[in-house]
């Protein structure tokens, strides 16, 4: 086989237009990507460029390039032209003569064009035309509807197959993009390719895993041909079998008697084994390769009656687990600038956090093979749901179907063999409000609903990956009324009361549900974000570029009505920026250590969401630069496989203490309280001897406070509790009787240190002479990682953070200059001692 990269530099320009200037385009790359860099455009996410750049979704454009064809691989009996990714609605020309055309974003499209082809110099053509406009005209015809087009979204992306999102949504800017996405190529070959490999596993009780591999290949001539399957661990070929290929297929097992297994982050390693199909000739040469890394294990969904209606959890290699993790989104407007470190950087940030599972969400993309590789590496399961959001969809049309069947089976078959994959879903809402018994001008109809999401789908996932479990959509319940797409008895549910619904906090103890696939709450980026987007007098939560930063229809108003039911009102821009994290951290906060409490009734927590695609108000834990907002950092806490948590009940004067366990071991703990004034004065102290039972939660005591309130009041206690594991203090929470508004706080006077460790790491003690509430660490310039951050200090107690400088350029002296250490206290006050 001969393969030919058309990647790197090609020409573009927009269509039909007088002017004839080419310009310089970068494949795979997008025609906004190529704007920019040809400084055509501004920057669509700075202030409200987004508005000047609108008229590129609604142009088309055509890129070319020259390329030279040598004599050896016009000679392969056949030659076709291979596009990974062409975004979306694609007319393709070679020297002149139209080759094809293409309609969905998410599919690999394959051309024989031999005979357009010729030696030495070639040129190709593709133009793309409106995928905005298409829509448009399509909904005139028919209209079919979608959620939120007469505010964020631009109408007719359900018509299209492209990412969802990039049509717009409630965290994310209007830019419809277009261009060769991904990898562009020619493939020669003479007598036969590689169609398809599938490995498949066997785990049996001994303990050993026979792995089978189905191998398809196109054959050009009856020539022998044989499939050389290796398996092989670091550096060490573990099994090897070569079978002969009868037909078009060949299939072999090969038995590893001591696997290594892959398991989820928290719960063990990660060993990847890397699979290589190689097809061969009678004289052995190599016509043709496959290699894929994979995890032994087993992954599924767990649905079995139990006293609370049906289970809804997870179970690697036969031990359930309880996800932990959350939404997934395009990582940048403009996908083709993401690479694999920017990647990393927001997936091992998952992982430090004890993320085990992210949800690949329905609106944006079937994400690139580094997202699932790194997956892989770190243990993060995946929710993968295929790419339908909030909208209607024609699937009455025999077309639609057929485009639509094509792409998943090749995205199926694509992401089959990651590790990482624990369910396929069909979609993302649907069943909540847009399925109805019959069309209507909001909804679709149950049975052509039914006829992709409950047949077509689930039929090829059986046929493709019948390893992986399949869900028709999230949310969904599965038994009696299907509309009813909340039931805490089963299913998994969307929670979005608070926030959406207005509900306070505490509402989360109310629900009990299975499975919590979404839930969120928003707040700002930190104020070095802001001031890349903003110019100075922009820097006010209710300013014109602040609200179009905001997506969520009275988004800034909803942070702002439930900062003020929590706490004083802060007395500066930056000081509402972080403490609209704080407000965030603690509503996820408040649902997580809830719903940890529920196990196994509830087995999965996935908030909404993990990152940002652009710099915005969000519900993300980490934004667009990828720092960490206070709710990552709570997260490291919450997630943690030791959790100590605390539901103080303020009537009353109780507290429940619970610990949940994660680990799959039994273990022995202690935990301590000390309930102090909330000017650090102590009251009465104690502690009670822990058995940790595994896998599950463990209510531990219940304090009786009564008299203590009685004689302090609510605005005056601050309960401290820690949990010792061997003698370390591996988990930590506070309880408060009242709103943090009403706590009668002094100043904290904290006072800290910098010492040099090397290699960029730096430790900060902090002490504080009164008790100081969600200290931060500010670090002004490039970011770094900390240890801790927004946590509470006791009167008179040392904590000790981590600073890692990975640049390397700050020094002692430069740390001690960028950091800057808040408390609740100075939202509010304009100093302190």
């Amino acid at each position: 086989m001969k393969q030919l990269s058309l990647n790197g530099r090609w020409q573009f320009q927009q269509a039909n237009q007088a002017e004839t200037t080419w310009h310089e385009a970068t494949v795979p790359g997008c025609v906004h990507s190529d704007l920019l860099d040809n400084q055509l455009i501004p920057d669509p996410y700075y202030r409200d460029n987004e508005h000047a750049v609108l008229w590129v979704g609604e142009a088309d454009w055509v890129y070319r390039r020259s390329f030279v064809v040598e004599p050896d691989l016009l000679a392969q009996t056949q030659v076709v032209l291979r596009c990974a990714g062409l975004d979306t609605l694609a007319t393709l020309w070679l020297n002149g003569s139209e080759v094809g055309r293409t309609n969905n974003q998410f599919r690999t499209w394959e051309f024989d064009v031999k005979s357009l082809l010729r030696p030495g110099d070639n040129e190709i053509e593709v133009r793309f035309d409106s995928a905005l406009l298409y829509g448009q005209a399509r909904l005139a015809e028919k209209y079919i509807h979608s959620w939120s087009t007469d505010t964020h979204k631009l109408p007719g992306g359900n018509y299209v197959r492209k990412s969802q999102c990039n049509f717009g949504w409630d965290w994310g800017p209007k830019l419809v993009t277009c261009g060769i996405w991904r990898d562009i190529e020619l493939v020669a070959y003479d007598s036969a390719r590689l169609v398809d490999v599938h490995v498949q596993q066997e785990h049996s009780a001994a303990g050993a895993v026979a792995l089978t591999c189905q191998v398809q290949v196109t054959r050009l001539a009856d020539d022998p041909v044989w499939a050389q399957c290796d398996v092989v661990l670091g550096d060490e070929l573990v099994a090897s079998e070569t079978v002969a290929v009868v037909g078009e297929t060949a299939v072999t097992t090969l038995t590893l008697s001591n696997p290594q297994l892959w398991w989820p982050n928290g719960l063990g390693a990660q060993p990847l084994y890397t699979v290589k199909v190689t097809l061969v000739d009678g004289a052995e040469r190599p016509l043709d390769r496959w290699q894929h890394k994979i995890g032994l294990r087993t992954l599924r969904l767990v649905r079995e009656k139990d006293e609370w209606g049906e289970s809804f959890h997870f179970e690697c290699n036969g031990v359930p687990f309880f996800a932990k993790g959350a939404n997934w989104i395009p990582a940048d407007t403009l996908v083709t600038r993401l690479d694999r470190q920017w990647y990393a950087d927001l997936l091992q940030s998952g992982a430090a956090v004890h993320m085990n599972m992210l949800r690949v969400w329905g609106g944006g993309i079937y994400e690139q093979p580094d997202f699932y590789e790194l997956c892989d590496e770190l243990g993060i399961c995946l929710w993968q749901d295929f790419m339908f959001a909030c909208a209607t969809y024609p699937t009455y049309e025999a077309d639609f179907m057929a485009n639509v069947e094509q792409e998943a089976v090749e995205n199926i078959r694509r992401l089959r063999h990651h590790a990482s994959l624990a369910l396929w879903c069909g979609n993302n809402e649907l069943e909540q409000g847009l399925v109805q018994d019959k069309w209507s001008k909001w909804s679709m109809s149950w049975e052509d609903y039914g006829r992709l999401f409950d047949d077509l789908l689930p039929k090829l996932v059986a046929e493709l990956d019948p390893e992986t479990s399949y869900w028709p959509g999230s949310p969904h319940t599965p038994y009696e009324d299907r509309r009813d797409w909340n039931d805490p008895r089963w299913g998994d549910a969307h929670i979005w009361d608070v926030w959406h619904g207005m509900k306070p906090f505490e509402f989360y103890y109310t629900c009990f549900h299975r499975f919590n696939s979404e839930f969120g709450f928003q707040s700002f980026p930190e104020p070095q974000v802001i001031a890349g987007f903003t110019v100075p007098e922009d820097r006010n939560v209710t300013s014109y570029i602040m609200e179009h930063h905001q997506r969520s229809d009275s988004g800034n108003s909803r942070i702002m009505h439930y900062m003020l039911d929590w706490f004083r009102l802060p007395m500066s821009f930056e000081m509402t920026v972080w403490l609209s994290q704080i407000l965030q951290g603690m509503a996820i906060k408040h649902a997580v250590e809830h719903w940890r409490r529920t196990m196994p009734r509830g087995m999965g927590t996935l908030y909404w969401q993990i990152n940002d695609c652009w710099p915005v108000a969000s519900w993300s834990s980490l934004d667009y630069e990828g720092r960490w907002k206070a709710l990552h950092h709570m997260a490291r806490h919450f997630f943690a496989p030791l959790l100590l948590s605390a539901v103080p009940d303020w009537d009353t004067g109780l507290v429940e203490v619970h610990v949940t366990n994660d680990h799959l071991a039994e273990m022995a703990g202690r935990v301590s309280w000390e309930v102090t004034t909330a000017q650090g004065e102590p009251i009465l102290s104690g502690t009670e001897t822990a058995v940790i039972h595994p896998n599950q939660n463990n209510k531990i005591v219940t304090l009786d406070l009564q008299s203590v309130v009685a004689e302090y009041g609510r605005r005056n206690l601050l309960v401290w509790l820690r949990l010792a594991v061997d003698g370390q203090i591996v988990s930590t929470n506070l309880a408060l009787f009242c709103r943090p508004k009403h706590l009668a706080l002094l100043p904290p006077g904290i006072e800290w240190d910098v010492a040099e460790m090397g290699n960029g790491r730096y430790t900060i003690t902090l002490t504080a002479a009164n008790p100081a509430l969600w200290v931060w660490l500010e670090v002004a310039g490039g970011r770094v990682e900390l240890s801790d951050n927004f946590f509470h200090l006791a009167a008179n107690q040392p904590h000790t953070v981590m600073l890692t400088d990975s640049s390397g350029q700050r020094g002692l002296d430069g740390v001690k200059t960028a950091v800057t250490v808040h408390a609740l206290f100075d939202t509010y006050q304009p100093c302190r001692d």
